[in-house]
């Protein structure tokens, strides 16, 4: 059904809560090793799109395919294994408060798989260190800064060697120069390990520098779609004017 370059595809995927109707026959693919960033104000269905691509959220109508494999469909140990192939950074880093950084981040691997203690030990100082943390496995997270949280909460969602990661708003709480990291830091997955990303945000500074296609979502339907050059010359004033917010031209 689908070609080996198209990871993820939505096909007319609809969804409401009640008599809110969140996604409207929302269509769209990603190729792998690309970037796709879906933009859109608060409440237009962003992260509805995440989660039904993790099987967290079921469509109402329409089909979400994820490597060949059809999540809408998926239950049980069948979906578990789809997710141990995704990666996901939530927004707010989504540590555990009571355990250590690398227990935080050797948790999936604990969870997941039967490595060894020293193997596990091995693979999370290898993440903190692509991350840029290396030798705070000990430290607590409330004795690390929001960026060093948001930069261990990727080494933990890239612990089990994704294939595909999900991004909730990754420059949401963070100064400029720590937001810009990083979008560095994923841009690198993108082009070092032709990671396929899904991003969702409101920055466009970040849509600009990390994705290679953009998607607007207004009212649950995806008002545009394409490169940012396509974007700000959208026949939509709104999109017009949504990239040209938050620091765009």
């Amino acid at each position: 059904m689908e070609g080996d370059d198209i990871v993820i595809r939505f096909e007319r995927v609809s969804k409401s809560f009640g008599p809110l109707k969140v996604l409207d026959e929302v269509s769209f693919e990603v190729k792998r090793g690309t970037a796709f960033c879906i933009l859109g104000r608060s409440g237009t269905g962003k992260s509805v799109t995440v989660k039904s691509l993790i099987g967290l959220v079921r469509p109402d109508s329409g089909r979400i395919f994820v490597e060949g494999e059809e999540v809408s469909r998926l239950e049980g140990e069948a979906l578990a294994r789809l997710r141990r192939r995704m990666g996901f950074l939530f927004q707010y880093s989504a540590l555990f408060d009571s355990i250590t950084v690398g227990e935080n981040v050797a948790f999936p691997l604990r969870r997941h798989t039967r490595l060894s203690e020293h193997e596990i030990e091995r693979r999370v100082r290898e993440k903190l260190e692509r991350v840029g943390l290396a030798g705070i496995e000990d430290r607590m997270p409330d004795e690390i800064s929001g960026g060093m949280r948001k930069r261990v909460g990727l080494a933990r969602a890239l612990v089990l060697n994704p294939s595909v990661l999900l991004v909730d708003e990754p420059s949401s709480g963070l100064d400029p120069l720590t937001a810009a990291e990083i979008d560095d830091l994923l841009l690198d997955l993108k082009l070092r390990e032709k990671t396929t990303l899904v991003v969702v945000t409101h920055n466009i500074p970040s849509a600009r520098k990390i994705g290679d296609e953009l998607a607007m979502l207004h009212e649950g339907r995806i008002l545009a779609r394409g490169r940012p050059e396509e974007l700000e010359r959208s026949e939509h004033a709104m999109v017009r004017e949504f990239m040209k917010t938050q620091g765009g031209t």
